[in-house]
C-alpha cells in the first residue's frame, strides 16, 4: 500500500504521465530466504496497479547482465522505447548515498530525480538542493515495510487491510510468507 500511495501521489502531484515499477531480480549472492523469486515479484506488483491504468509493472532488469546498474536499466528503457523521457524515483535515504552509484553524475545530467521523505532519514545532502533535476518532494510519509508485511503473515496476523486485495488473494493462494 505504501508503494501505491506514493505511486499514485507521484502521477497526481508531478508532471509523471506514467508511473513504471521496474522489479529488480534477487541477487544469486544474497542469502535471503525472505526474498521471493523474481516472477512472483512481478505478479505480485502487477496484481497491486491492475486497476491503475497509469501504472505499468517492468521486467525490463531481468534479462540484464547481473549485478546490474540504474544508469544500465535507464539506458535499455530509452533504447527500447525512445518516446518517452524517463526519472527516476528514490526515498531521501538512498539519495544520502547517490554519489557512489556507478555513473551518478551521468544520471543527475540526463534524467529528473524525484526524492520523496523518508521518516528516519529525511536530509537531504545540501549538494543536491541545488541541482535542478532534483525535486524535493512533500510526499505523504507511508511507513509499511515488507517485512512487516512477512512477518505479520507468518504470525497468522489479519493484514488485509495493508495490502491491495488482488494481492492479498494471491498471497493467500499461494501460500506466501507462511
Amino acid at each position: 500500500m505504501g508503494h501505491l500511495i506514493l505511486a499514485n501521489y507521484m502521477l497526481e502531484f508531478t508532471e509523471i504521465e506514467e508511473l513504471w515499477f521496474v522489479i529488480t531480480p534477487v541477487s544469486p549472492f544474497k542469502q535471503n530466504d525472505k526474498l521471493l523469486d523474481n516472477n512472483t515479484r512481478y505478479q505480485l506488483i502487477y496484481e497491486a496497479i491492475l486497476d491503475y491504468p497509469s501504472m505499468k509493472a517492468s521486467k525490463v532488469e531481468f534479462d540484464l547482465e547481473q549485478p546490474n546498474y540504474t544508469i544500465n536499466t535507464l539506458a535499455v528503457l530509452e533504447e527500447q522505447y525512445p518516446e518517452h523521457t524517463f526519472s527516476l524515483i528514490m526515498g531521501s535515504d538512498n539519495l544520502q548515498h547517490f554519489h557512489k552509484w556507478k555513473n551518478a553524475e551521468l544520471i543527475l545530467d540526463r534524467y529528473p530525480l524525484l526524492v520523496y521523505p523518508r521518516a528516519h532519514s529525511n536530509e537531504v545532502p545540501e549538494s543536491y538542493k541545488k541541482l535542478k533535476s532534483v525535486q524535493l518532494l512533500q510526499a505523504p510519509i507511508v511507513e509499511i515495510s515488507a517485512s512487516f508485511i512477512r512477518n505479520a503473515i507468518k504470525e497468522q496476523k489479519d493484514i488485509r487491510a495493508f495490502l491491495p486485495p488482488l494481492v492479498w488473494e494471491y498471497i493467500d493462494q499461494m501460500n506466501l510468507f507462511k
